[in-house]
């Protein structure tokens, strides 16, 4: 009876180990793993065991900031279950990523700012704790986005950091309830006129939506100095995954970025 007692709190009761199985997986596709469950001292009634994904998200609030983690996709491993002592249990799972999920990794290396993962959870019977085991998960980028990512660098700009933000981007087709920024120190050519440059991706099976948000500098005075604020500007434009390598993406960034300083009397 006493050992019943302490499996309610989580001392020897029945625990899970997930693991990924794919190093890298790209948004769209599937991401593969297993779940070990293990019994503990004494039989326990298993209500479910499921995983989510998860990512970290800043608050839209300017004036308290702040951070939650948002789920955004669910999966269901087994219902109700009785796990006998010492019993071990493996269990695979693929978990479809949607086609918006965030990337945290680029060429094999982190992107900075990101927590994207996947969350295991037992919800056992009568438990006071439930087991959690949480992984982090490497997103590498579509095509379509490692395209423009390598044409932003090209053009001499330099990756600063990423941040995921809850809310909608207006006039963007979006699916989840946040987007992801990836800023960028912007180039000699484009420093004058702006102070950053963020990409944001969002893409179906078939396209991806590429949103640009530019913070500008105000015109240059007599003086040679800046005055004001920065403002914002938002573009979006569309690139057809099967029309990929059928355009030249360093001059048409360039292009867009000087038409937008242009317009704002940056540039002549």
């Amino acid at each position: 009876m006493f050992q019943k007692v302490l499996a309610t709190f989580g001392s020897g009761g029945a625990k899970i180990d997930a693991r990924l199985l794919d190093r890298t997986v790209s948004p769209g596709r599937p991401l593969r793993g297993e779940v070990l469950l293990l019994g503990g001292e004494v039989d326990q009634e298993i209500n479910g065991l499921s995983v989510k994904l998860l990512a970290r998200v800043t608050l839209p609030d300017e004036r308290r900031p702040g951070v939650e983690d948002l789920e955004f996709g669910t999966q269901q491993l087994a219902g109700s279950e009785r796990i006998g002592p010492g019993q071990q249990v493996r269990i695979p799972f693929e978990v479809a990523l949607p086609w918006e999920t965030p990337i945290s990794s680029v060429f094999g290396k982190p992107l900075n700012g990101m927590a994207v993962g996947l969350q295991t959870s037992l919800d056992i019977a009568n438990s006071v704790t439930d087991p959690v085991d949480v992984d982090g998960a490497a997103i590498e980028p579509l095509p379509a986005q490692k395209r423009i990512l390598d044409a932003f660098s090209r053009i001499g700009f330099v990756f600063r950091e990423a941040v995921l933000e809850r809310g909608r981007i207006n006039g963007a087709t979006q699916q989840l309830p946040f987007f992801q920024e990836i800023r960028f120190t912007p180039s000699p050519r484009f420093a004058p006129a702006f102070t950053s440059v963020a990409v944001t991706f969002l893409s179906s099976p078939s396209e991806t939506q590429v949103v640009l948000e530019v913070t500008k500098r105000v015109r240059v005075s007599k003086s040679g100095g800046f005055g004001g604020r920065g403002q914002e500007f938002l573009g979006l434009f569309k690139v057809d995954h099967a029309a990929l390598d059928r355009v030249k993406w360093e001059p048409q960034l360039e292009g867009w970025l000087h038409e937008v300083a242009k317009a704002r009397g940056i540039f002549d």
